[in-house]
């Protein structure tokens, strides 16, 4: 049996979030920097289990993907924050080390 089609939709959210809207704000950020802030924000997020995100697409009304965009920039907008304040303290993200 294959599970592997099953993820969590705000997986798509949160990492569609980075890239277009942080990713580009922090350039010289190391990879291990943004995986933390997409972990970070998956959870504060609720979960939404699906097999194949045309279904989610598909069935969700034009208010509930608004609402879900904005939980998903809050919790990363959050996420940020945290991780600059708190995880960088030793350099950990330095690109370069």
């Amino acid at each position: 049996m294959d599970f592997t089609s099953i993820h969590n939709y705000y997986e798509h959210l949160v990492a569609t979030y980075l890239k277009t809207e942080i990713v580009p704000n922090h350039p010289g950020q190391s990879n291990d920097f943004f995986m933390d802030i997409a972990c970070y924000a998956l959870t504060k997020l609720p979960t939404r289990y699906i097999r194949h995100d045309v279904d989610m697409a598909f069935y969700m009304d034009e208010k509930e993907r608004a609402n879900m965009n904005a939980e998903v920039k809050a919790a990363t907008d959050e996420a940020l924050a945290y991780i600059k304040e708190n995880f960088n303290k030793d350099n950990r993200y330095d690109a370069n080390s």
